[in-house]
């Protein structure tokens, strides 16, 4: 169903599966704030549903269901189809990093009587959205034996939270003459981390003191912080937002909505006909780059273990197993805000409580950066969701020339597939914060599952 409000004359008994679905995903939310810890819920998920690691089977068969994890950052599923490998997968490709501030290898210092920590921001952020906030600790500390140390602060009620400080509003009348964009300095995202000395005669004694809380609770020193991967993300769980519990108010939306809708869709599909897949990446948004982005060979590399374990060795057979393939980029998509329509062509963007939406193209500046979806593939893929009674709808990143973006879609293009963007509009992106519509959570993984069933 083509640009129709999703709650428009729907039955009672799809309204509480739109409110059970999201249950569900809140719990997610709230469980995997970084990378590493999706994957671990994916994981959990995974075996939950009968898949179980590559190196758990000897040989692959239709309807196995297997998974492949990377540098614990990245997951690939599939379920094995009943057609040959080579005539293609239907995949669903989301990815689940998200923006945020990131310690820096030498983070702790003192300044005038109180601790620091020293981060640089990753992705795009309004950096003024981050100060005054609560906030957490995720990520993991390698020790020089090898040893690997969980951090995590500031979630439960019972633990401290961290935050950036900001001026009081009577002595800030220079830094308010700044533009948005710079008022706030990104070297100026130190977190405040502590204020009381260490008893003694220690130099930089509310540094120890913090050094001191670290070793006590992890066994690390200072030094192990140079090999730590730590996120600082919004302390606090997803929650129910508006008064009529319409939509999902949480940190890291973009893109772990679609990452678990997708996610699944693929648990929940059974004996399909062609090899399904579920693609989980990292890194997307500062470009896709890196061994866990989008560009890794990584996803390449699963398609051809697949391939040797049904006795297919061949190079030709891995081309066109990825040629003959289908992709929805499952990343989200701008929703029109009322507050600030100036920005969106009204026409062609997406409204929230409207379905899953189609980007045929991305980018910016005349599309540069963009897949630019071909029309026969979604013509079919109309078809399919018509079929099914889903709700869908198309969008673009806003006006001409008002700015854009750019997901993983011409990543996957390259290998001459059929792709294109499908997600969840989503309000306040990038913010700490973001919001989106349960209905059309709902309606994207009744696509994906649709896709590739």
């Amino acid at each position: 169903m083509y640009q129709k409000n999703v709650w428009e004359g729907i039955s009672e008994e799809k309204k509480q599966a739109i409110f059970a679905f999201n249950e569900g995903y809140k719990a997610f939310l709230s469980a995997a704030k970084t990378e590493r810890l999706a994957v671990k819920e994916s994981e959990k998920l995974a075996k939950k549903a009968g898949f179980k690691r590559f190196d758990e089977y000897k040989k692959l068969a239709a309807g196995d269901k297997v998974y492949f994890i990377n540098r614990d950052k990245n997951i690939i599923l599939y379920i094995i189809g009943k057609k040959p490998l080579e005539e293609g997968m239907n995949v669903l490709g989301a990815h689940i990093d998200s923006p945020r501030l990131d310690l820096k290898q030498n983070p702790l210092y003192e300044c005038k009587g109180m601790a620091f920590m020293d981060t640089h921001y990753y992705g795009g952020v309004k950096k003024y959205q981050y100060v005054t906030l609560p906030l957490a600790l995720h990520g993991v500390v390698y020790k020089k034996d090898g040893t690997k140390v969980e951090i995590a602060v500031g979630e439960n009620d019972d633990e401290p939270v961290l935050g950036i400080n900001d001026l009081l509003p009577h002595l800030a009348q220079e830094q308010m003459k700044g533009n948005a964009a710079t008022f706030i300095e990104g070297e100026k995202l130190d977190l405040t981390v502590g204020s009381i000395p260490m008893e003694g005669d220690e130099k930089e004694a509310v540094k120890a003191n913090v050094l001191k809380i670290l070793t006590d609770k992890y066994g690390i020193d200072e030094e192990d912080l140079v090999s730590a991967e730590i996120e600082v993300v919004p302390a606090g769980k997803a929650r129910d937002f508006g008064l009529d519990r319409s939509m999902v108010m949480s940190y890291g939306q973009d893109d772990r909505v679609c990452a678990y809708a997708s996610l699944i869709a693929i648990l929940e599909t059974e004996a399909p006909e062609y090899t399904a897949c579920c693609e989980l990446v990292d890194k997307e948004e500062i470009g896709s780059v890196g061994a866990t982005g989008a560009h890794s060979v990584f996803f390449e590399n699963t398609v051809a273990e697949l391939l040797n374990k049904m006795g297919r060795t061949d190079y030709i057979a891995l081309k066109r197993a990825m040629e003959n393939s289908k992709m929805l980029s499952s990343d989200v998509s701008a929703a029109l805000d009322p507050l600030y329509p100036s920005v969106s062509d009204e026409n062609n963007c997406a409204k929230i409580n409207y379905g899953v939406v189609f980007n045929k193209y991305t980018g910016a500046r005349g599309k540069s950066g963009a897949n630019d979806a071909m029309p026969e593939f979604i013509a079919y893929l109309r078809k399919l969701l018509d079929d099914e009674d889903i709700y869908f709808q198309t969008g673009e990143l806003g006006k001409v020339d008002a700015g854009g973006g750019g997901t993983i879609a011409y990543i996957l293009a390259k290998y001459n597939m059929s792709v294109i963007d499908a997600g969840v509009p989503v309000l306040s992106m990038h913010a700490p914060w973001e919001v989106t519509a349960k209905a059309d959570v709902y309606e994207a993984y009744r696509c994906y599952k649709a896709f590739v069933k």
